[in-house]
């Protein structure tokens, strides 16, 4: 059982290193893409999917020698709920940083503007996907060398 653990941390663990660095070069070519967002989905999908695993592997009895591991499969899970949350937090924080109260008040601005506005607010947020696509990737390295 622990072998399917090790498979799954490293589809899990690749995935979210690839939309990592894809994020990464997103942000610093000021870029978007929609593919992007449903690979990180994808990518959030897996970590629930080695929870799921880990939680099997205990059940199954199979205990690893180090308890970590479980805390390294797990904690992918809520990182990538932080950063949700962070992601959210993201657009209000770039409208308020321009003096409106939300994104409806915005609009007075010209359509370029605008325009610039929503690529500042997509570009922040690809940054925080990514840099949790590469922790996530971490942590799965981390549960790797603990099994």
């Amino acid at each position: 059982m622990t072998e399917v653990a090790q498979i799954c941390a490293y589809i899990v663990g690749g995935l979210n290193l690839l939309t990592g660095l894809w994020g990464a070069w997103l942000w610093w070519q000021v870029s978007t893409s929609a593919i992007y967002w449903t690979a990180i989905r994808v990518g959030q999908a897996a970590c629930v999917v080695q929870a799921a695993v880990a939680g099997a592997v205990y059940l199954a009895g199979n205990h690893v020698d180090q308890g970590l591991y479980y805390l390294y499969a797990l904690l992918p899970v809520f990182v990538g709920f932080a950063a949700e949350q962070l992601r959210i937090l993201s657009a209000q924080t770039v409208l308020d940083a321009r003096g409106f109260e939300d994104a409806q008040a915005a609009a007075v601005l010209p359509e370029g503007e605008q325009d610039a506005l929503v690529l500042t607010i997509v570009r922040r947020e690809t940054g925080v996907m990514a840099l949790a696509g590469l922790v996530i990737a971490f942590l799965c390295w981390r549960a790797l060398i603990t099994l």
